[in-house]
């Protein structure tokens, strides 16, 4: 497994609910580590907790899309 670029970030509590609630913990799963990471680096430094959750809206659309990585253009190798 390549290493992170950023220290490993825990996954806060209301990350995790809202992905199981949805139905996403597989795909969020499925995504390499290093998105994953940077994911819950991106809701854990925001300082608001409205942007915590517009960037969670963010991912979730992501991971049921099956593509996208933080607004940028990402697909699964096939």
């Amino acid at each position: 497994m390549p290493e992170l670029k950023r220290p490993k970030q825990p996954m806060p509590t209301f990350v995790k609910v809202a992905l199981q609630e949805a139905g996403l913990t597989e795909q969020y799963d499925a995504r390499p580590p290093y998105q994953r990471n940077d994911y819950l680096w991106w809701i854990n430094s925001a300082k608001r907790d409205d942007t915590k959750q517009k960037r969670l809206s963010k991912m979730m659309t992501e991971l049921k899309a099956g593509s996208g990585y933080m607004g940028m253009d990402w697909k699964p190798n096939s």
